[in-house]
């Protein structure tokens, strides 16, 4: 695998006309605007640090359905074979369809995780997802030499890594795991409209709408649903229903009403054992 170039010590200096810069180490979390989709990964490429990796997730602002986290390699130089790639939320359903499947053909190798509610319920949307990223990378067929992550940084990875800010938008490679992200999200929510119809999730997708929140006032939450998110738990209390799984609730869950601890976990509900 190839390594990265050293770079430059913080302590080291350049000269800037009369001044004297001092050139400080990279933030963690970089931003980058004006390139082209695939310049920054061509980028990489050119200077050794190939084959790039993108990663993405869809369903993290939901308040149902699994989160979904996706790592992708595009091919360098495969700009025109892609031509409709962007990010994921910028296409219509058929158009993210038609990217979906020229990027499954196209890509030097590809990876989908699901975690469902259950686990983002027990341990937390942020952890969940950061697990998801690093799960998402180390199952690629191919080792990465340098990753790409849509939004902020993610510790443990096997290869060097950068944050970029708005990166299905920046990157080729993050574009192509968004949508891998989203299209695979999408397919399982329309799966579990079948199952629990009166919630609508073939059209908000588990995301908390006027409709969906509408349905969990009505009905209450389904196994489905991610109890630890306030609106969930509010609902299912006022339902008198219990989660099916264990949930560490959130702050603003734990603020909407007094919970007891129990088994280490603060939780507004009974806690299932065993």
């Amino acid at each position: 695998m190839p390594k990265p170039s050293k770079r430059s010590p913080a302590s080291s200096k350049r000269t800037t006309g009369r001044s004297l810069l001092p050139v400080g180490p990279r933030p963690s979390r970089a931003i980058i605007r004006g390139a082209m989709p695939w310049a920054l990964q061509g980028a990489l490429d050119r200077h050794g640090l190939g084959p790039v990796a993108g990663v993405d997730e869809a369903g993290r602002g939901a308040c149902a359905g699994p989160l979904v986290v996706a790592a992708c390699m595009l091919r360098p130089g495969d700009a025109s074979r892609l031509p409709e790639l962007t990010d994921s939320k910028l296409l219509t359903a058929a158009a993210r369809d038609r990217v979906y499947d020229r990027v499954i053909h196209r890509a030097v190798a590809y990876s989908v995780v699901v975690v469902p509610s259950a686990e983002v319920d027990v341990r937390g949307i942020h952890v969940t997802n950061i697990e998801g990223m690093r799960r998402a990378v180390t199952q690629l067929d191919v080792s990465p030499g340098y990753v790409l992550i849509d939004g902020f940084r993610v510790p443990g990875l096997p290869a060097p890594s950068l944050s970029v800010l708005k990166g299905d938008r920046v990157a080729a490679c993050v574009a192509a795991a968004s949508v891998l992200a989203k299209v695979t999200r999408d397919r399982i929510m329309a799966e579990l409209h079948t199952e629990h119809p009166q919630y609508g999730f073939d059209v908000h997708k588990g995301y908390t709408t006027g409709g969906h929140g509408e349905a969990l006032t009505r009905h209450g939450p389904c196994a489905a649903h991610r109890w630890s998110y306030t609106n969930v738990a509010v609902a299912a209390e006022e339902h008198g229903l219990q989660p099916p799984h264990p949930v560490l609730l959130t702050a603003a869950a734990l603020q909407a009403k007094p919970a007891p601890a129990v088994d280490n976990q603060e939780a507004l509900f009974d806690v299932p054992t065993g």
